[in-house]
């Protein structure tokens, strides 16, 4: 995919949901030069901007970032502080406030997340940056037409599948129906390879991101969600959600041993090393992947739940996280020229997609398959296509997705059946909304 044609996957992107309404405002640069001068002549004071996230894959990068921004901008020191995500980032998140804490920057999911945090948060639809955003990704942190943060990335994941084995074990298809996958792990383990590397220890690979699938598949999401809401939909008895417990099912018997006490590193090592042939990831795990197997010929399948390509033979597109800013914070102007630099400057952009192998949010930041990597690649094929689903996961109430984890595991455990397992997942739900 040349540069020419990354253009055309925006403007595919461009229409998939309703263009948003952004003021493209003037420069908020903090009025200081290279120098440490102001634009009116002597010096200012120097100010910290402190940035809370989650993203513990791309600290390394945001540590080199930072280096070059407070070259550019003596005047303002960056304080980058990371916690996981989940609970332990929310809760974290929450004490700092509390405690008179509070970070000048801090990750922001959207949707629910982005009600619950609306009050504290800074109107940046005057920011240049806004008009070149990609309207799928603004949605989530696009509320009455005001965009309240920067939109990091696009992530997407499926089943990240080794091409190789797959032509070993006679697949020359890529299967897109559940039975076609089904058919193709039996063809693996009968090469003598492990179809699935399953790293069930991670609650949020199934409770956010897993389960968002059986959400995506339903005729009306959002009236699902509304009916979830408002007791009129029901997790029980809902076919979406039966046969996801199906695929979850072919996993584990086509899967690795002891996957409930397998973690994401061992998860990707395994794939990497080629010890399994198909794992549930994203382009997240690139980098990760190069680092020990530089150059898999790799790609990405969809998590099909029925049979019927054209409805769920998809993979799943949304944005792991958008950058807002604390809307009472003293440093809000310096933490926006940080937001700004960060997808306008050269080395910024070049971090996004080199080093960090994002999908750009942005029409201005360019991508190649060579700044990507191919699982990246590979989902830009399925938005090419109008093959992708919307993550789901923004839209749970605070606290589910962690519930969501622990119900999928017991049931991953045997420790439940499928109905007593949508129950528990409906109970999680009822609790928290």
């Amino acid at each position: 995919m040349k540069k020419a044609k990354y253009s055309i996957v925006l403007s595919v992107l461009l229409t998939m949901s309703l263009i948003l309404a952004a003021c493209g405002g003037g420069n908020s640069a903090n009025g200081t030069n290279s120098g440490g001068e102001s634009q009116g002549g002597g010096k200012q004071e120097q100010k910290t901007v402190t940035i809370f996230q989650f993203k513990t894959e791309i600290v390394e990068g945001l540590n080199e970032l930072k280096v070059e921004f407070e070259k550019e901008y003596p005047n303002i020191k960056l304080d980058i502080q990371t916690v996981g995500g989940g609970a332990d980032y929310d809760a974290a998140l929450k004490t700092k406030f509390a405690s008179g804490d509070a970070p000048d920057i801090f990750s922001n999911n959207g949707y629910a997340k982005l009600d619950m945090w609306q009050e504290k948060l800074e109107d940046l639809s005057d920011q240049p940056w806004v008009k070149d955003l990609v309207p799928l990704a603004a949605e989530a942190i696009t509320k009455d037409s005001k965009v309240y943060g920067l939109p990091l990335d696009l992530e997407g994941f499926g089943y990240v599948y080794n091409k190789d084995l797959f032509a070993k074990a006679g697949i020359t298809s890529p299967p897109k129906t559940y039975s076609e996958l089904e058919a193709a792990a039996k063809k693996l383990q009968a090469a003598g390879i492990t179809p699935f590397a399953n790293a069930y220890q991670e609650w949020w690979l199934v409770g956010s991101q897993g389960i968002s699938v059986a959400f995506a598949n339903q005729d009306d999401v959002d009236g699902f969600i509304k009916g979830m809401n408002e007791g009129t939909a029901s997790i029980v008895g809902n076919e979406h959600f039966a046969n996801w417990a199906k695929l979850m099912k072919l996993t584990l018997d086509y899967g690795n041993k002891n996957p409930l006490t397998t973690d994401y590193n061992t998860q990707v090592a395994m794939f990497a090393n080629g010890e399994a042939a198909m794992m549930q990831e994203g382009n997240w795990a690139q980098t990760m992947i190069d680092g020990i197997n530089p150059n898999m010929n790799i790609g990405v399948l969809p998590m099909p739940l029925s049979d019927d390509a054209a409805k769920t033979g998809k993979v799943t597109i949304g944005v792991p996280v958008n950058l807002v800013v604390n809307k009472d914070s003293d440093a809000k102007e310096e933490a926006k020229t940080f937001l700004n630099w960060l997808v306008t400057s050269d080395i910024g952009k070049e971090y996004i997609v080199k080093k960090f192998k994002f999908i750009p949010a942005m029409t201005t930041i360019e991508a190649t398959p060579e700044d990507m990597g191919p699982i990246a690649t590979d989902l830009v094929k399925y938005v090419e296509e109008g093959n992708i689903f919307a993550h789901q996961a923004g839209k749970y109430p605070d606290g589910v997705a962690q519930e969501f984890g622990s119900a999928i595991q017991q049931y991953l455990a045997g420790k439940s059946d499928v109905e007593s397992w949508q129950k528990n997942m409906q109970a999680a739900w009822d609790k928290l909304k």
